[in-house]
């Protein structure tokens, strides 16, 4: 048995980070407020056909989203507990909310006369309390000597207590026992952007549709490229990823694939070199550039003001009455050149 110290120190740390999770909820709601208040984007329940009854997720939208006919802008952030709108949550804390939100993106966008569409990938269930019939099928049934069983009884419920002090240690926001449903086509990051692209994105006027992902969402994005590779080559116009985390031999993307996002693609990452300086790498899929930061939540704040600029370059380049072949393969060299 832990001494009485250690014990009054794993309650004392598991208020802390009570509070500590409780903020974060707090932040997530606050940038939700900021998304439809601030950005005027709109809060979009996902599946589309969803009952009453069944678990849902939502990702935000301008009103001219689905209509604007010449450019849309969809923002998909990392892994972890970071939701829409947010690149990271420590950034958000420690630091600012320019460089922890998608807001500047939106903003930004909006300015240009982009639509747009904030992916929510990392809301793919909730979490139920589990029934009493549930935790009691999951548990043996004994037909010991009722003196037996009391005496076992006494030692687990001994033992449980220690292990619910350490449980609400490592993890304080789940005191009881749960189970996870997930939301139906939503399941994983990768499930959502095929979906949001199967029911949005893909159902849009624009002309140009542009990406931004950022770590795992570049995995994500480059999973969509996988299932649904011609769509997304005829509407997509570029994709700026900020330290993406996608790997094209993992993943097993084809060569078609990777030929079109070395024309398309431009991957902004952590490194010590100035902003836009040419990265080498090991894998052969698009330009690695540095994002003028070696931290890696940083980049897609870093990359700002470079990923419209390649945006911007890429629009003209396709509008451009001579076109480079293969398309924007003179932009793609310049950013190679920096």
């Amino acid at each position: 048995t832990a001494p009485s110290s250690i014990i009054g120190y794993m309650v004392k740390d598991s208020e802390k980070w009570q509070n500590i999770y409780k903020c974060l909820e707090i932040i997530t709601k606050y940038i939700y407020e900021l998304l439809q208040n601030e950005c005027h984007l709109k809060r979009v329940t996902l599946p589309v056909d969803a009952i009453e009854t069944e678990p849902k997720s939502f990702i935000f939208m301008s009103e001219d989203a689905l209509v604007n006919p010449d450019k849309l802008l969809v923002l998909i952030h990392g892994n972890g507990v970071v939701r829409a709108g947010q690149w990271a949550r420590r950034l958000i804390i420690n630091e600012d909310l320019d460089s922890g939100t998608q807001i500047p993106y939106i903003k930004r966008a909006i300015e240009e006369g982009y639509g747009v569409i904030v992916l929510n990938p990392n809301e793919n269930y909730i979490e139920v309390e589990k029934t009493k019939a549930q935790i009691q099928l999951s548990s043996d049934i004994s037909d010991e000597p009722a003196e037996k069983r009391e005496r076992k009884d006494k030692i687990q419920k001994e033992t449980k207590k220690r292990r619910d002090f350490y449980e609400k240690y490592r993890n304080p926001q789940k005191e009881k026992e749960t189970m996870q449903i997930y939301i139906r086509d939503n399941g994983s990051p990768e499930e959502h952007a095929i979906y949001v692209w199967d029911h949005f994105i893909s159902q849009s006027a624009a002309e140009n549709v542009f990406f931004v992902a950022h770590s795992y969402g570049g995995l994500a994005f480059v999973e969509l490229m996988i299932q649904r590779e011609a769509e997304v080559k005829n509407r997509v116009t570029a994709v700026a990823l900020t330290d993406s985390v996608h790997n094209v031999w993992h993943q097993e993307v084809g060569k078609t694939i990777r030929e079109w996002m070395r024309e398309n693609c431009c991957n902004w990452v952590s490194s010590s070199e100035p902003l836009d300086t040419s990265v080498e790498s090991m894998l052969p899929d698009c330009p690695r550039v540095s994002a003028g930061t070696e931290r890696h939540e940083l980049t897609s704040w870093k990359s700002f003001p470079s990923v419209f600029k390649f945006f911007s370059e890429a629009v003209k380049a396709k509008n451009s009455l001579v076109k480079p072949t293969p398309t924007r393969r003179s932009n793609r060299i310049k950013y190679e050149e920096f």
